[in-house]
């Protein structure tokens, strides 16, 4: 019998504890959520009773049964039970869900919290025990009861009303809407070019860059310019020197990880979340949910001393940073390391990489400023008003550049005022106005956090749900081919020569998809309440006035659900026929019959045909690089000529190249095969017989033994295994999958148990 029980919500976390609190403790882990809000109730009723103060109905997860019955074991063989889980409004309302589950007194039971598993912070939290905090509990119910209400009542109506419409969220919504404004700019956006001039001069065998300090608008003027200065002489005119200091940023919030680590690291924020949540539970970080940036006085002291030991008095400034946000949700302490003079945390490589991210931004924030030393040098045209002008930077003291950030250092020779020049390149280079960019994982959680918008545990959340939906995806092109003109002096003549470069590279950024720009719209016209950026925002702000007992629940709830409501019921009024683009892209020539751009369950789409003619209409994908807006005729009736005849194999089996849901692909016979990147209006018979071939080649390697009767061995994601088509078995380790019989086959079948359907779950009214 154990005096002491501590339940935390995931096992890594139970066994760093379980070290440090010795012999009198036993801990267990909760792994999670125990429970969350039901999808139905026996009755029939909502579990949401929206006229009975919000009552909600709890469903135990059938996953936790055995956790919970074990949990339930260890209370009763305890004498005190300590509630251990993290310290935000989670961790609250699963302290809250425990009490209720395994029978405990949320007024007498133990609870304590700690931003970092370290011993004397778990013993320090052991002291000074505190009871659930209720208001912090009613701050989640009351983010979950509106997700809930929001989804429950919304997303029926963008299935009835919005062709292919998944669902809709509170928090998701307003993202899908910021990356589908952004697009629209970028639509919107009227490119121009100008010719920037640069020359390479040499003074004293070194050679350095500089710029004309103007631009010029037309090809005309840039060539005129280049030519005025074949005989032309170069002179310094002017040298000018400036000291520059840099300080280093604040130590990382959630927001800011996710920001660093998406642009240094190439981390998304669901990785870069999964890493710190593992560095936290091995006590290697502090909590990685906070918007603080304060450090504490010991950790302040402790990277003070460590940066002087290592370089010296002269690169130790101490710091306090204050939070902006006054309403921090979390505001304990920003994301560090536990012990500042550990470097490798974890053998496991992302691990590790955003460990010393968090490690080297910590030091910098306790260091000297950076001391640099601009020069800037002007440089006359004798042929010409215009000035070219050369900058520099040297670093005088590197600081916090020392571990954390770089410098461009760009070194001058030394110049003074009436130096000749030589000259050895002049070049004019067409560039071109950028469009606004597309969003990153980084950026947009800086925009949402800029916004209000969501708080430290939702940023990864609502980026990988809008991604799951299909509303939005990541980018993979590398851009696309633009020809740009360049103008060189040479031997006194101006030289004209087209070179390549690409152009919109979409790799990494977020792009809403068709769906998402229809459900964007769609929710803007009807129900601007759920995707305004002001209101979104002050629901936050409601929350955080809950938590901070300035609220109450429920008139929190009423008053966001009696205007919502209201729109729900008028949407019944909504024509379905008027949501989305439904446009006329022209006519068939041979057919006469009209093709129309619109959207289909699966996506944007061309239908040829109407569908009140007495031939049903044909359907064929929207050509890749167009829009349901910019589809043209001549592309359409390209997409009406799939499914193409490439071929045949060498059995004779027709070979047919089409575009469907997943890309373009060949079919033969009843086999699909992909040939993503491939075009099917040209794809080659050659080529498709490859692509053939390899699909064969695949299928015959999956199929490891077919004994005829339905029961196959196949190779499969997780390795070979026995199949019948409803029921799967694992091969026996040590067994060659090959030399399986149909007896054993059947034998293992038998044993294996039944696929899992959907289990009822109990429920608690609370």
């Amino acid at each position: 019998m154990s005096k002491n029980l501590v339940i935390v919500e995931s096992p890594a976390k139970a066994k760093t504890i379980e070290k440090y609190l010795g012999k009198d403790f036993v801990v267990k882990s909760s792994i999670g959520h125990i429970r969350s809000i039901a999808k139905k109730t026996k009755t029939g009723t909502p579990p949401i009773d929206v006229k009975n103060g919000f009552e909600t109905v709890y469903e135990i997860d059938p996953d936790k049964k055995k956790v919970i019955a074990e949990l339930k074991k260890a209370t009763k063989a305890a004498d005190t039970v300590w509630l251990a889980t993290d310290e935000d409004r989670e961790g609250e309302a699963i302290a809250w869900h425990l009490c209720e589950v395994l029978g405990l007194d949320t007024k007498k039971t133990k609870r304590i919290v700690f931003h970092e598993i370290t011993k004397s912070a778990i013993e320090e939290a052991v002291k000074k025990p505190r009871t659930v905090d209720m208001h912090l509990v009613q701050a989640q119910q009351a983010r979950q009861i509106l997700d809930r209400i929001v989804g429950f009542e919304l997303s029926p109506v963008v299935w009835q009303k919005v062709p292919g419409g998944k669902s809709a969220g509170r928090v998701q919504s307003p993202a899908v809407r910021l990356l589908v404004e952004r697009e629209h700019e970028i639509r919107a956006f009227e490119g121009s070019s100008q010719f920037k001039v640069t020359a390479l001069f040499v003074h004293n065998n070194q050679e350095f860059k500089a710029e004309l300090a103007e631009r010029f608008d037309t090809e005309q003027e840039a060539a005129k310019f280049l030519a005025s200065l074949s005989d032309a002489a170069f002179t310094v005119s002017d040298v000018t020197k400036s000291p520059a200091t840099r300080n280093p940023s604040a130590p990382f919030t959630t927001s800011t990880l996710q920001q660093e680590a998406n642009s240094k690291l190439g981390f998304g924020s669901k990785a870069t979340m999964a890493a710190a949540q593992k560095l936290y539970q091995d006590g290697k970080i502090t909590y990685m949910r906070t918007d603080s940036v304060n450090l504490s006085g010991q950790a302040i002291a402790a990277a003070t001393e460590y940066i002087k030991r290592l370089y010296g008095p002269d690169y130790s400034t101490v710091r306090k940073y204050k939070t902006k946000n006054a309403s921090a949700q979390e505001a304990h302490e920003a994301i560090r390391p536990t012990d500042i003079t550990l470097e490798t945390a974890s053998n496991n490589e992302y691990d590790q990489k955003l460990y010393d991210l968090i490690r080297r931004r910590t030091l910098a924030s306790q260091m000297a400023p950076a001391k640099l030393e601009k020069t800037t040098v002007t440089i006359t045209i004798s042929s010409q008003k215009a000035v070219f002008e050369a900058k520099g930077e040297v670093i005088v003291f590197d600081g916090f550049l020392r571990v954390y950030g770089a410098s461009k250092e760009e070194i001058l020779p030394p110049l003074q005022a009436n130096d000749s020049l030589n000259v050895s390149n002049v070049e004019a280079r067409q560039v071109f106005a950028r469009p606004p960019a597309r969003y990153t994982e980084g950026s947009l959680v800086k925009k949402l956090e800029d916004l209000g918008i969501g708080r430290p545990s939702t940023y990864a959340t609502i980026i990988d749900t809008v991604q799951t939906r299909g509303y939005v995806e990541k980018g993979e092109s590398e851009g696309e081919p633009r020809e740009v003109i360049v103008l060189q002096l040479l031997n006194g003549e101006v030289d004209r020569e087209v070179q390549q470069e690409k152009t919109g590279s979409t790799r990494g950024k977020l792009i809403p998809t068709p769906a998402g720009e229809l459900i964007a719209g769609f929710l803007g016209d009807h129900f601007s309440q759920v995707v305004d950026y002001d209101f979104t925002a002050t629901v936050e702000e409601e929350f955080d006035a809950i938590a901070d007992n300035k609220l109450a629940r429920n008139a929190m709830l009423e008053h966001f659900y009696g205007p919502f409501h209201k729109l729900i019921e008028k949407s019944g009024g909504i024509d379905r026929s008027t949501v989305g683009t439904n446009r006329e892209v022209g006519v068939h020539p041979k057919t006469g019959q009209p093709i129309i751009a619109r959207f289909g369950r699966f996506g944007p789409m061309l239908q040829l045909g109407s569908a009140e003619a007495d031939e049903k209409p044909e359907f064929a994908p929207l050509p890749k690089g167009t829009t349901l807006e910019t589809v043209t005729l001549e592309q359409a009736l390209e997409a009406f000529k799939l499914p193409r005849l490439v071929g045949q194999t060498s059995d004779g089996q027709d070979i047919k190249a089409n575009v469907g849901r997943f890309g373009p692909y060949i079919q033969v016979g009843k086999l699909f095969v992909s040939i993503k990147p491939e075009d099917p209006h040209t794809i080659t018979l050659e080529k498709a017989l490859e692509f053939y071939d390899a699909k064969l080649k695949a299928e015959a390697e999956k199929n490891i033994a077919d004994f005829g009767d339905g029961i196959k061995v196949l190779n499969g994601r997780f390795g070979p295994y026995i199949t019948d088509g409803s029921k799967n078995a694992k091969i026996p380790k040590g067994t060659d999958p090959k030399s399986v019989s149909h007896d054993q086959a059947k034998e293992l079948l038998d044993k294996a148990p039944a696929k899992k359907s959907r289990t009822r779950r109990t429920r608690t009214r609370k």
